[in-house]
């Protein structure tokens, strides 16, 4: 059974708010003045401030090593908290506090709808996540663990914009450990992710020739025309490759004077692939779309950008990893979960790409993330932290065999 949460001490680590109890309404007002400080990743001073918010709580634990790391290209530091680097085996808690929501977003504060519901800006992407992993390593650490596991937390301020900044730490990291941990929301029925697609950005330009469009017949080339041939043809590519999705977005191109046939035109793709061995196929096929257009006299169409986060596939030490998580969620009595296939990508992509296994979506219970009806389930706070500590106690066991990280 769950025990239930006036059983669990204090735990006797202080902070600047205060003692550390494993009380839902301790973790739900964490969770508020985590959410209700805007750390959109465009807003410097936010992230700033939220950084602040975090070395001092996580500095609060003992026996810990915290440092600020420079995310390349970016002006916004990562945090770095490592416990017991020298043991033999090691894992790596993932998390970001970047959100969605900038400065002047209209949806800046957190509502308490009900006892069991938090409505709030990045409550489940993932502030919620950030306060489970704090009280989950609260409640590892008071438990006198054993000297078998290491720690490292790396929480990241540009997860939301690809990680461009935070990528090279979070694939250096990768090398040091055996298993990641990555706290991405749980699905709103509480499963976890198994695999997610790869995502990529890329932009379509199309050049033509301008003329006037009173002429007949014309030498120009409408340069729009032909690009929204070519994004008809694209968006029907998701029923021809299954495990593919697909989006236009952004189209630009012309001028307000209509009289002109306009000779450049723009769209923005965003592409997501199921397997690494997509990747390819995809960009040939895309290519071989434009082929037509630029065969003809005065039309080129050129495609640029790339796939910044690979696949994340599932392997045996996911596997493996995911039934002693189940297991460990049984001896709670925590309802049955399962894992499912997720079209976003997390930084648990780039660090299946570094070769490091990872279980993903273990935050909060929460849905409708990036709008303003974004919610947790307030009691997933506590059940998410008392599963992640008692599965690191399960590895720091030799209840699960890691596998032997690529570097030490």
């Amino acid at each position: 059974m769950l025990l239930p949460i006036f059983a669990f001490a204090p735990l006797r680590f202080h902070d600047s708010i205060g003692f550390v109890i494993l009380d839902p309404s301790v973790l739900r007002d964490r969770l508020i003045r985590w959410a209700d400080q805007n750390s959109g990743s465009g807003h410097l001073a936010g992230l700033a401030a939220m950084l602040d918010l975090l070395e001092a709580s996580f500095s609060a634990f003992p026996e810990v090593d915290i440092e600020r790391m420079p995310c390349a290209g970016t002006q916004a530091e990562a945090l770095r908290i490592r416990f017991r680097p020298e043991a033999a085996r090691q894992v790596l808690l993932s998390g970001h506090y970047d959100t969605v929501y900038g400065a002047d977003h209209p949806f800046q504060r957190c509502e308490l709808v009900d006892e069991r519901t938090l409505r709030g800006p990045g409550v489940t992407d993932m502030k919620g996540g950030l306060v489970v992993m704090h009280a989950a390593l609260g409640l590892y650490l008071q438990s006198n663990p054993r000297h078998t596991l290491g720690l490292e937390l790396l929480l990241t301020p540009d997860e939301e914009t690809g990680s461009f900044g935070s990528g090279a730490l979070i694939a250096e990291a990768a090398k040091r450990h055996q298993l990641g941990l990555v706290f991405e929301p749980a699905r709103p029925n509480g499963s976890l992710v198994q695999s997610r697609k790869g995502t990529g950005n890329f932009v379509v330009t199309c050049h033509g020739r301008a003329g006037h469009a009173a002429k007949a017949p014309s030498d120009a080339r409408n340069a729009i025309a032909a690009l929204a041939e070519y994004l008809v043809a694209a968006h029907r590519l998701p029923a021809e490759m299954p495990g593919i999705l697909l989006n236009v977005g952004l189209i630009r191109g012309g001028s307000e004077a209509t009289n002109v046939v306009p000779d450049f035109a723009q769209a923005l793709l965003d592409v997501r692939i199921t397997r690494a061995a997509d990747r390819e196929a995809v960009l040939s096929r895309l290519n071989e779309l434009a082929a037509p257009i630029n065969a003809r006299e005065g039309l080129r169409i050129e495609i640029s950008g790339s796939f910044n986060r690979p696949p994340k596939e599932c392997g045996p030490a996911e596997e493996a990893a995911f039934a002693v998580y189940q297991e460990c969620g049984r001896e709670l009595g925590l309802a049955p979960f399962s894992w499912i296939h997720a079209g976003g990508g997390s930084d648990g992509n780039l660090l299946s790409a570094a070769g490091l296994p990872n279980l993903d979506g273990l935050g909060v219970i929460g849905d409708h993330l990036h709008s303003d009806r974004e919610y947790c389930v307030v009691p997933s706070l506590v059940e998410r932290a008392q599963l992640c500590e008692l599965f690191l106690k399960r590895i720091a066991e030799g209840k699960l065999i890691l596998p032997q990280s690529s570097k030490r």
